[in-house]
């Protein structure tokens, strides 16, 4: 944005710094100056800006100018909005808020006798035709303009009305399903119930906090107006905003929450302009508020700040005064705080024990370093809530090359938290897989919450989400590896393998759970192992195997992989139903894995196979994690059985591997199948399992009574578990 350096000093008029000292100190306080041009003339300077998307209070000339008063300790002059004496009405206008959740505050103003013309400078402080031409500005008429020069001034986006085309009052609702709105664009539009509009009591006048509409706007014929100023919960305008693809300068201040408290303040300037040309007032100001977001705003709770927070948290200064109570007074009162005091030290105003007069004592000694304060914040200043936001305040106006460079002092010893060895053992085996870290957002959109959340409805919405894409905070990890992935195939990378840990949400807005998660994607091909073992495509087992080598380093009694059938709707939607499986340990889910469903490769054009799958790792952590031991080769001969087993096809090898561990016995160091092979002479549903068991002690020679013994042991054990010898 641009900003008038002779604008800036109308509201500093003992300004002592050049233009550029003033870009200079600015952009050090993180008032970004990108560029500084030199108008000529005796025009000053004009400012190219650069306003981050939180400092909404900053994106106009009185806020700049707010900033450097605040650093050079200067009176700002306020902004002027005296008004003639208004003519009385016997009808005051009609307003009234419907959509409360959306509208906090709405003010109306008539004027009469109007007349509509070209711009000029109509008086001090409002040099409207000096300040558009320097700025490039286009001028339309003195109304119009009026309303451009107080968003440009204070940051209030304005609207006028022709009074003489609204039939009754105000109404400001949400939009009746089919209404239709001809905007100032020319564009006539099909309006959703979710809009929200400014109205009358018959038609739509404006998308409300956006554009207004064709039908009310002003004319050379006007001469009586309806001044506008309110204020607009962001996300009900950023939301209609999008849904009909306009973005004005109305919508981006609204978006990132404006100033309460300045609706009366900017209806009178625009009021001002109007009446320099003619015309008078007629009634009061209408101004009607709700009462939920005027506490949301300007009414929020005062934040407790100590002074001894403030040194902990900013260190020594250069200065050997350093931050004092007068230091953190200045700047708050300059950003416009109020500040009530707390300290000790007003025991001393009356007759006190003598302890407490010891401590008043050395309170004073100590340059009233205990001081504490109750900082209440100002209405334009939406983006402080906590002690360390009016900390941050005091160190950036004071100056970050004010502080000495030291390293922060720390007494203890690093403490790692209770997961990190369990989240170390994961990255290193998967990162042992051949698979790439990635970081992705912590944002996605409502349609990937919904697909990918492991429970539906827990999905946490952010309050002002600059945009639909990135409106809730992830439940998953999902969305970020499809991103990711797609990234890649669609750049040309022909083999992806992607992990990300990371920590996922689910709760709601007023209780948020966090849990650690991993998602891993792959796609391309598996490279060539051997002459035996050419390159051939990724397919589900490997990533099962990848799957396998993770849960390996945590003890479990139980682990296996199931499916269910399609038609049970229990498989996650992001999976294919038939190509996917569920990860159970100790009979809980702990993950799924599997081709990623056709419907969303086709919806993220992707023409490859993609593999996906999470881990709900904070499952995985309440396990111990198995600790590589190390042992002797034993020098003595190993000795191995071989066991011909009937099993029935309900059998599998998992069963006979828990029976034969049960049995601990320590030299028995091996048991796998050899073979495993179907005869026509066994019966029906029936396999026969060639099982090879090694002996082995570490300090002798077994004996054969002592193998017999183990041996026995062994057919014990697979003939509980349901095998038979072979005869």
């Amino acid at each position: 944005m641009k900003i008038l350096t002779d604008w800036l000093r109308s509201y500093l008029p003992t300004l002592p710094a050049s233009d550029a000292q003033l870009a200079e100190d600015l952009t050090l306080r993180g008032i970004a100056v990108e560029g500084i041009y030199d108008l000529g003339s005796g025009n000053g300077s004009v400012y190219e800006m650069d306003i981050t998307t939180n400092r909404v209070d900053a994106m106009n000339h009185f806020g700049v100018a707010r900033e450097a008063a605040a650093i050079y300790g200067l009176d700002l002059e306020p902004l002027d909005s005296a008004l003639p004496d208004a003519t009385p009405s016997a009808n005051p206008f009609s307003v009234r808020i419907e959509a409360e959740d959306a509208c906090g505050r709405f003010t109306a103003r008539v004027l009469r006798g109007i007349t509509i013309g070209e711009s000029r400078d109509w008086f001090p402080g409002a040099e409207v035709a000096t300040y558009f031409n320097l700025l490039e500005q286009k001028k339309i008429s003195n109304a119009v303009d009026a309303t451009n020069f107080v968003w440009l001034a204070m940051g209030q986006p304005t609207h006028v009305f022709d009074l003489d085309k609204i039939e009754g009052g105000i109404v400001v609702r949400r939009a009746r399903k089919g209404e239709k709105l001809k905007t100032l664009d020319g564009i006539e539009r099909t309006l959703d119930p979710e809009d929200l509009v400014v109205a009358d009591h018959v038609k739509p006048l404006g998308l409300a906090g956006v554009m207004g509409g064709w039908d009310t706007m002003i004319t050379p014929a006007t001469t009586n107006v309806l001044v506008e100023a309110a204020w607009f919960e962001p996300m009900a305008v950023r939301r209609t905003a999008r849904r009909h693809g306009l973005h004005t300068d109305a919508s981006h201040r609204f978006e990132r929450g404006a100033d309460f408290n300045a609706s009366p303040v900017a209806s009178a300037i625009v009021s001002r302009i109007l009446l320099a040309n003619g015309g008078h007032i007629e009634g009061d100001l209408v101004d009607v508020r709700v009462p939920a977001l005027e506490a949301r705003t300007a009414r929020r709770r005062p934040i407790a700040l100590a002074l001894s927070e403030v040194h902990r948290i900013l260190g020594s200064t250069i200065d050997k005064e350093g931050i004092t109570v007068s230091t953190v007074e200045n700047v708050l009162n300059a950003l416009g705080c109020e500040l009530a005091s707390q300290q000790v030290s007003k025991l001393a105003s009356r007759q006190v024990s003598e302890s407490a007069s010891q401590q008043v004592r050395e309170l004073a000694s100590q340059g009233g370093k205990n001081a504490r304060w109750q900082v209440t914040l100002p209405s334009w200043r939406l983006d402080l809530e906590r002690e360390i936001d009016l900390t941050e305040e005091v160190a950036r106006v004071y100056g970050y090359n004010g502080f000495a460079n030291t390293l922060p002092a720390f007494g203890e010893g690093v403490r790692a938290l209770p997961w990190a060895e369990h989240e170390s053992a994961v990255r290193r085996t998967i990162l042992a897989a051949g698979f790439h870290e990635g970081i992705a957002s912590t944002f996605c959109s409502a349609a990937d919450a919904a697909l990918t959340a492991p429970q539906p409805g827990l999905a946490v919405p952010l309050g002002n989400p600059l945009s639909e894409e990135a409106g809730v905070v992830r439940p998953s990890l999902v969305p970020g590896i499809l991103t990711m992935v797609a990234g890649n195939l669609h750049r040309d990378v022909s083999d992806v393998r992607l992990f990300e840990l990371g920590t996922v949400f689910s709760g709601t807005t007023e209780k948020v759970e966090e849990r650690s998660a991993l998602a891993f994607g792959a796609a391309g091909a598996v490279p060539q192992q051997s002459a035996l073992h050419p390159a051939r495509p990724i397919e589900f087992h490997d990533l099962k195997g990848v799957v396998e080598q993770v849960l390996s380093r945590f003890h479990a009694d139980a682990v296996y992989f199931d499916r269910f059938p399609a038609e049970d709707g229990l498989t996650p939607a992001w999976l294919h139903p038939y190509r996917s499986a569920r990860v159970a340990v100790e009979g809980a889910t702990v993950g799924w894995f599997g081709q990623l469903h056709p419907r969303e490769a086709t919806a993220r054009k992707l023409k490859e196979t993609v593999l996906v799958g999470e881990l709900y790792l904070d499952r995985l952590y309440k396990l111990a994690l198995r600790k590589p031991a190390a042992r002797d080769i034993s020098r003595f001969q190993p000795v191995r059985r071989d066991f011909s087993l009937i099993l029935d096809e309900t059998i599998g090898w998992e069963k006979i591997d828990q029976a034969l561990a049960g049995l601990q016995i320590p030299e028995m160091v091996e048991w796998r199948a050899r073979e495993v092979f179907r005869d026509a002479k066994l019966g029906k549903r029936e396999y026969s399992l060639l099982l090879g068991v090694t002996f082995q002690a570490p300090d002798r020679t077994m004996r054969e009574e002592e193998l017999q013994s183990y041996q026995t042991r062994v057919v014990e054990a697979v003939g509980k578990a349901g095998a038979r010898l072979r005869t």
